[in-house]
Formats: structure tokens, C-alpha cells, sequence
């Protein structure tokens, strides 16, 4: 199996001969633009206390960052929904890892903030077996400070590509996270932070690993 980065290569590759150009150069601007937010500045950094949540997977049940750091640490990814290739690259190479993750003693959780039924899409196509949890509305995301809200000039793209929001998320907010991992240790507090403002940069599973 190609690693992560490479998997990646190969993805910007296939787009960029099968996208119009006009749909490129807009994702592109949409990047550059989402530099000048300084989210990576301004979210939540290492030495940080991670807010505590309880957001429920596919099953609807409620799962709690207090219930799983009594046990072990914790690593959320955020991601942005099924309809993300590059998410799904990530999630799926997260999962090869999973049996070394656990060796770890750590404990896995996806975000994002799709609806339950598109989480269970992500788990069931995906094959994940590690829980997907439910962001309703980025409430958990926002205390993160990794919330961008999707420009204007965007949205007719992404329809063009069969990516309604709307649909996926359950609301007209047009907000999502950027891609971004953090590991938390079980006194709450943030030992590692990944987050990139350009969504086809990824985590090396590797470095994560090495971190644990």
C-alpha cells in the first residue's frame, strides 16, 4: 500500500485531469484566501486544555472525552465530510494504522459535521472501525477555533460536483473544520496539533504514530 502522501499525489494527479480549470483555480483561491485567517495562529495549540465533549457516533450513541481519558489518551481528527476524497484517504490510512494506534494505548475518534446518517456512510464505505461522532453545527469544532465558513464564490462549485452542504451537514451554515489532529494526554491536555489551512495536506500517520 502506497503511503498517505503518496496516495495524495496520485489524487491531485487524477483531479487536476479531470476538473474544469475554472473549478481548480476557484479551489486554489479558496486556499490562499483561507491562509490570511490565521486559524492556525488562533486554534487551540499543544499545552492547551482540550475542551471535554460528548457528541454520538453511528449508533447514536453519546460518546464522552471524559469516559474515554479515564482510560487512555485521546486523538480526534477532523474531518470534513464523505464527500472529501482527501478525507477519505486519511480515514482509510488511519485504519490500517488502527491496530498500532491501539498498541499505544490510545484511543481514536473522527469529527465532523455531518449528519449521523453520512457518518455511518463514512464508517460503512470507509470500513472504519473506530467511531465517527457528530458535530452538530461545528459546536465542538468552533471551541477548537478550526471553523471557516465556505466563501460565496465557492458554493456553485461544489454544486457542480453533487456537494450540497445543506444535504450533508443539515443546515444552510456552509461552515466547516479544516482538516486538523490532536492528541490529548489523559490529564485533558493537548500534547500534539496538527492543522493545516489547505485541506490536500495531510498528517503523516507515521509522525502520529511516533508521537503516541
Amino acid at each position: 500500500m502506497n503511503s498517505l502522501a503518496q496516495q495524495i499525489d496520485e489524487l491531485n494527479h487524477t483531479l487536476s485531469s479531470q476538473l474544469p480549470i475554472e473549478v481548480l483555480q476557484a479551489f486554489r483561491k479558496s486556499i490562499e484566501e483561507l491562509k490570511t485567517s490565521n486559524l492556525e495562529k488562533s486554534s487551540l495549540k499543544v499545552g492547551d486544555k482540550m475542551p471535554e465533549f460528548s457528541l454520538p457516533n453511528t449508533f447514536g450513541q453519546m460518546i464522552s472525552s471524559r469516559e474515554i481519558l479515564k482510560k487512555e489518551k485521546m486523538i480526534l481528527t477532523f474531518y470534513r465530510g464523505n464527500w472529501c476524497p482527501y478525507c477519505n484517504l486519511e480515514l482509510r490510512s488511519l485504519q490500517e494504522n488502527l491496530s498500532l494506534i491501539k498498541n499505544k494505548n490510545s484511543f481514536l475518534v473522527a469529527v465532523s459535521p455531518q449528519t449521523l446518517h453520512y457518518s455511518k456512510t463514512t464508517v460503512e464505505e470507509n470500513e472504519l472501525g473506530f467511531d465517527v461522532l457528530t458535530d452538530a453545527g461545528n459546536a465542538f469544532a468552533k471551541k477548537l477555533g478550526i471553523v471557516f465558513q465556505l466563501p460565496d464564490f465557492l458554493l456553485p462549485y461544489y454544486e457542480s460536483l453533487g456537494i450540497d452542504l445543506t444535504e450533508f451537514n443539515g443546515n444552510e451554515d456552509n461552515m466547516l473544520p479544516i482538516p486538523a489532529v490532536f492528541v490529548v494526554d489523559r490529564n485533558g491536555y493537548i500534547i500534539f496539533r496538527f492543522l493545516d489551512v489547505n485541506y490536500m495536506n495531510r498528517l503523516d500517520i507515521e509522525e502520529l504514530i511516533k508521537v503516541l
